[in-house]
């Protein structure tokens, strides 16, 4: 389909330019542009993948190495007493 759009003129030399760079026509830059912006924003905006939940489960990876500084601590300096927890 063929459309006219205004682009700012900062902007369409950025476009041009990349699209040069990486060895691609200006139209090729800007379809994978909109196909990449329009797919973030799906997996963003679906109702099973909120923005907010973004950010859970980026550390999961850490779990195994916090149980294990966890055994290494009361390893070495021992369980806490009752008595001396706050």
């Amino acid at each position: 389909m063929k459309t006219t759009m205004e682009i700012p003129d900062t902007l369409f030399r950025k476009a041009k330019a990349r699209a040069a760079e990486r060895g691609q026509s200006l139209k090729e830059f800007i379809t994978d542009a909109l196909q990449t912006k329009l797919a973030a924003a799906e997996d963003v905006a679906s109702p099973r993948n909120p923005p907010w939940m973004s950010g859970f489960g980026q550390l999961a990876h850490l779990r195994e190495e916090t149980a294990r500084i966890q055994q290494w601590i009361e390893d070495d300096l021992g369980a806490v007493e009752a008595d001396d927890r706050l």
